[in-house]
């Protein structure tokens, strides 16, 4: 009982810790008084004013615009790279489960400026395409191992069962494989689209004039003091990415109903 009671409460401390702060931002984003530290009565004036901001609204045009298609893009080649990482057996498999890895171990820094340096080397004009493919390189690998366990879950006689019954190998596996792992594939394009939204350290070193995202934004607002537009930003935001998580549950639990 003893145990129980306490793993609940350590438990409720570790959501408390996460989510407090979240809260607090939230709540502040509603304060009519721009200081954080004080209550000056409910409105919703720095939602309207955030609207008529043309830098923020700019910055959150370039963030979603990027965010998705990098996330269409990244989820399309991580999964078609995932099929052929579970065909493969051996070294050449080993080596490249580790190549899959290294992006997400490597610093941020470290991406950001080789990337630069690339696109400034093959004569890549720095700005939104930059930043895009920035963005699909550093997705691609949570992509990849979100859909490689449903590959590792999904029977491997299925596929050559379609391949007898007559079906060619693009009908076997858009008919048969992918609808096996689509849990994966949905769950590799949230963590691209999460990713690409709240990264900083790549996006700035990878994109030019005239082309920001929120965290460039949010990082140059905040040396000039934490404006209170921003709140209403990020609880917009969070929103978003809490609607988008309840679809993509409730789609998998509709269905693991229909199984």
């Amino acid at each position: 009982m003893v145990r129980r009671v306490s793993s609940r409460v350590y438990l409720a401390l570790v959501f408390l810790f996460l989510y407090a702060p979240i809260a607090v931002l939230m709540i502040f984003s509603f304060n009519s008084a721009r200081s954080r530290g004080v209550w000056g009565g409910f409105t919703l004036d720095w939602y309207a004013q955030l609207f008529r901001d043309r830098q923020i609204m700019s910055s959150l045009y370039y963030t979603i615009a990027c965010a998705v298609l990098a996330s269409v893009f990244a989820t399309v080649l991580g999964t078609v790279a995932a099929i052929g990482l579970s065909g493969m057996r051996g070294l050449p498999r080993a080596l490249t489960a580790q190549l899959v890895y290294l992006p997400m171990i490597n610093p941020d820094i470290v991406m950001g400026l080789s990337l630069m340096l690339l696109f400034i080397s093959i004569k890549i004009p720095l700005g939104f395409l930059s930043m895009l493919l920035a963005h699909i390189t550093f997705c691609l690998p949570f992509v990849i191992l979100s859909v490689l366990p449903k590959l590792k879950q999904t029977q491997a006689e299925l596929y050559d069962a379609a391949l007898d019954l007559g079906a060619t190998p693009l009908v076997a596996y858009g008919k048969v494989i992918i609808p096996q792992i689509r849990p994966g594939i949905i769950t590799g394009f949230l963590l691209a689209f999460t990713m690409s939204i709240d990264d900083f350290v790549v996006s700035f070193f990878t994109t030019g004039n005239g082309v920001t995202n929120v965290a460039i934004t949010i990082y140059a607002m905040a040396r000039r003091g934490m404006n209170p537009k921003i709140n209403a930003l990020l609880t917009i935001m969070f929103a978003g990415v809490i609607f988008l998580l309840f679809i993509a549950n409730r789609r998998t639990a509709d269905a693991k109903t229909r199984r």
